[in-house]
């Protein structure tokens, strides 16, 4: 059963900006309130360019989506999802397939709702209302069910979430959890803020998010990593997002101002 008290702490903290609706404020979305627009005037002022953070997020996800349906994967679970446009999995997917499925899950309750009504034209996909730290709940639940079937290969997406996990919740325990729950030629798409390669930025990032909801615990490079377990790490590995398979005519100078987003994507064998 779902921790009803963890969802209503949510429900009881609106106020403040929302990690779901910051990152739709940057790449342009409709799905945020002003106080989501203002901080990420701010954050922009203090960090010139850091949108392109949050766009090259959004990109490295369409990537790693476009490579798993190449590779015969239908199924995506991606967890605390944010708010599903602006390309989301199932637009990338239903731009390549008939044939997909896509639930997102998320803790946010006006994220949820501001989702559902983009979803409702496609059955492929829907998202929840819970909290991706009670895996056990989210694997067993019925609409879990009506999607995702565990007896085929399923992408797992945590696609800039588990830095919102902080340390006390363990969150390479609930990796391993939702890792032991799919079969062998599953996946997992993992991208976390690293804390060594550009500390400074990084530093300033995490100051900011500690005014919203959803403060930030950046890691290490070798923790991000570490995260893949016995999952194989498809080329490049892991490394800065935008250095993953980037698209064949992106300038060979182009540099991001912050490399502070890592990741990769594996496969279960």
């Amino acid at each position: 059963m779902v921790d009803a008290q963890r969802l209503l702490s949510r429900e009881m903290d609106i106020d403040r900006p929302c990690a779901a609706r910051i990152y739709d404020a940057f790449l342009g979305g409709g799905h945020n309130f002003g106080v989501e627009r203002e901080f990420a005037e701010r954050l922009q002022s203090a960090m010139p360019g850091v949108a392109g953070v949050f766009r090259d997020n959004r990109a490295f996800l369409r990537r790693t989506v476009e490579h798993l349906l190449a590779r015969g994967v239908r199924q995506f679970l991606e967890l605390g999802s944010g708010i599903p446009t602006i390309g989301h999995v199932h637009e990338v997917a239903a731009r390549r397939t008939r044939r997909f499925s896509v639930l997102y899950v998320d803790n946010e309750p006006l994220t949820v709702a501001h989702s559902r009504p983009l979803l409702d034209a496609e059955p492929r996909a829907a998202i929840i209302h819970a909290d991706i730290r009670e895996p056990d709940a989210i694997l067993g639940s019925r609409d879990v069910a009506n999607l995702i079937d565990f007896s085929e290969p399923v992408a797992l997406v945590m696609s800039a979430v588990l830095h919102f996990v902080p340390d006390d919740d363990d969150p390479m325990r609930l990796v391993r959890a939702y890792q032991d729950a799919v079969v062998p030629g599953s996946a997992l798409v993992l991208s976390h803020l690293c804390a060594s390669e550009e500390p400074e930025p990084m530093n300033l990032l995490a100051a900011f998010y500690e005014e919203t909801a959803d403060p930030v615990v950046a890691r290490p490079a070798e923790w991000i990593t570490e995260c893949f377990g016995a999952f194989a790490r498809q080329p490049p590995g892991t490394c800065y997002i935008g250095d993953w398979r980037p698209e064949p005519d992106q300038p060979p100078h182009r540099h991001p101002r912050y490399r502070i987003l890592h990741g990769g994507l594996a496969r279960k064998p």
